[in-house]
């Protein structure tokens, strides 16, 4: 039977590990960030590294997109039934996706695609110990590898979230328009006329900033703190999944609370 003092002493272990990869993840991020500067005077990695996390997420991201955006034409069409106010489902749809369903799911699906696809990447790295060939060469991994990949997913991410947002309102006009009847013109006009640039998309844009930032970050210290194992990879890929939904969620609070509190 353990005894209360060995109880404490395994939580203050548990405690002290969990301090120390926060520090870990810390001192990695600052690294990843100070050598940006070099990083981008290659562009073309970066160019590559948009391509491998963008245009092969892009089709999760816009078929998702386009069932949300039929969820939401369904549901908030009965829900504006009831006041009378269907011509508002164009208004509605927009800043659901614009506000919080683009960001928010988008970083999701990011966190299961890319941030996983990520992981195993450089896991695999470790693994096949090219990363200790590029040390002994005198090839900095962190500014080679780690730093174009941060930068990739920085960019393509608030790109993936406008494209969930847009195949998101097409498909509740579909819904709205086309299979319920709601007058087109209705529709766009009070989803032009109740979305704001500032206060709603420019919002979006920094959310999905801020997620894509998270998640990529998260992503990269799982792979680089993974053990050289196949069983290691696994689990660094599991964690990137958990941890980054869980970081995104929270963030999404916190900044909704700050962006749309006034």
């Amino acid at each position: 039977m353990i005894s209360p003092v060995q109880r404490i002493a395994h939580l203050g272990a548990r405690v002290r590990r969990n301090i120390s990869g926060l520090g870990a993840f810390v001192r990695l991020s600052a690294g990843i960030l100070a050598r940006s500067a070099v990083a981008l005077r290659r562009p073309g990695l970066i160019i590559q590294q948009i391509h491998f996390i963008g245009n092969y997420s892009l089709l999760i991201i816009a078929v998702s997109g386009l069932f949300v955006g039929f969820v939401l034409g369904l549901q908030g069409y009965y829900t504006l039934n009831r006041y009378g106010s269907e011509e508002a489902l164009g208004l509605l749809v927009a800043l659901s996706l614009t506000r919080e369903l683009g960001p928010v799911v988008t970083a999701l699906l990011f966190a299961g695609r890319a941030g996983t696809s990520l992981t195993a990447e450089i896991g695999l790295m470790k693994a096949g110990e090219q990363i200790s060939a590029m040390e002994v060469m005198a090839v900095d991994p962190i500014r080679r590898v780690l730093t174009p990949r941060f930068w990739g997913g920085f960019i393509a991410m608030p790109i993936l979230a406008a494209v969930f947002s847009m195949v998101g309102i097409i498909g509740g006009w579909i819904v709205g328009v086309l299979l319920i009847g709601i007058d087109a013109g209705a529709f766009w006009s009070q989803m032009q006329g109740g979305v704001d640039v500032v206060n709603d998309v420019l919002n979006g844009v920094i959310k999905s900033l801020v997620f894509g930032t998270a998640v990529t970050l998260i992503a990269l210290h799982a792979g680089w703190t993974a053990k050289a194992t196949p069983e290691g990879v696994s689990r660094a890929t599991t964690r990137t999944v958990v941890t980054g939904s869980l970081v995104v969620l929270g963030l999404d609070f916190l900044l909704t609370a700050l962006m749309f509190s006034t």
